[in-house]
């Protein structure tokens, strides 16, 4: 896809990946809408965007039924090309550990949300006759890592749909795009102290959205972060998952430890 003068709604554009897509995108000659659920965040956002290109916001809860509604009026106006599911959020922790509204809250904004706005836009992305869906997922999706069950569960669950979602439209003119970010240098990694002696090497957000972009130009089905030492885990874990296994008991305490106040939700 040639991104020039498409349309480009981003959720959770106010900040983190989300916000380091919009700039990305901007820069390739897109017109952009992000949403974010903070009006100050997302105003100085807008300011700091607005400074390459004209850039709509529409302030929201995606994972209300309100919050998606307002979200896509903008799109209704001028129409839709790509809608990029980003918005999401983590509570980190033993299960035990993790209340209910915790988990209902991660299963509303990371899967649920996605899931409906997706369904919604459909006829708006079928219009474009070139209409793109991109779901952000994690690399925690491919290889699920302790105290992050929920999480590791709804980001799945997004993979999944986003590849089922990708065959039904075959034919259709809306292409899906699933992309597995690693561990990044975001605001919602800031309350987690896991390090790359845990496994967790942070990366720019520009650098995922870098390849975000590549992977719309080339038509990709999925974008995975984390280079070959990535790679090398995804593989372990499909032919030798007790050898992950024993890796992840070997650090569960400090693991622990490290994520046991991780939350952005």
């Amino acid at each position: 896809m040639n991104l020039q003068r498409k349309q480009v709604l981003i959720t959770g554009g106010s900040s983190g990946i989300g916000y380091a897509i919009a700039e990305a995108v901007l820069a390739k000659g897109a017109r952009v809408i992000i949403t974010g659920r903070r009006p100050d965040v997302l105003r100085e956002a807008a300011g700091k965007l607005r400074q390459i290109e004209h850039v709509e916001t529409v302030a929201a809860d995606v994972s209300t039924t309100e919050g998606r509604k307002a979200t896509l009026a903008s799109a209704l106006q001028g129409g839709l090309d790509v809608l990029v599911n980003n918005a999401g959020g983590v509570r980190a922790g033993w299960l035990e550990d993790t209340s209910e509204a915790e988990i209902r809250a991660m299963i509303e904004v990371d899967l649920v949300a996605p899931v409906l706005l997706t369904r919604t836009a459909l006829p708006l992305l079928r219009a474009s006759g070139e209409g793109l869906v991109v779901n952000i997922t994690s690399g925690i999706a491919l290889v699920a890592a302790p105290f992050y069950a929920t999480y590791a569960g709804v980001k799945a669950g997004l993979a999944k749909f986003g590849e089922s979602l990708r065959r039904e439209l075959i034919g259709d003119g809306v292409h899906v795009m699933t992309v597995y970010p690693g561990a990044t240098d975001t605001p919602m990694m800031r309350s987690s102290r896991a390090g790359p002696e845990l496994g967790f090497v942070r990366e720019p957000a520009s650098a995922v959205a870098n390849a975000v972009i590549e992977g719309i130009e080339q038509d990709t089905f999925e974008v995975i972060r984390g280079g070959e030492a990535r790679a090398k885990m995804i593989a372990l874990n499909r032919d030798d998952p007790a050898a992950v296994d024993k890796r992840f008991l070997d650090l569960k305490l400090a693991l622990a430890e490290a994520v046991r106040d991780h939350s952005a939700l």
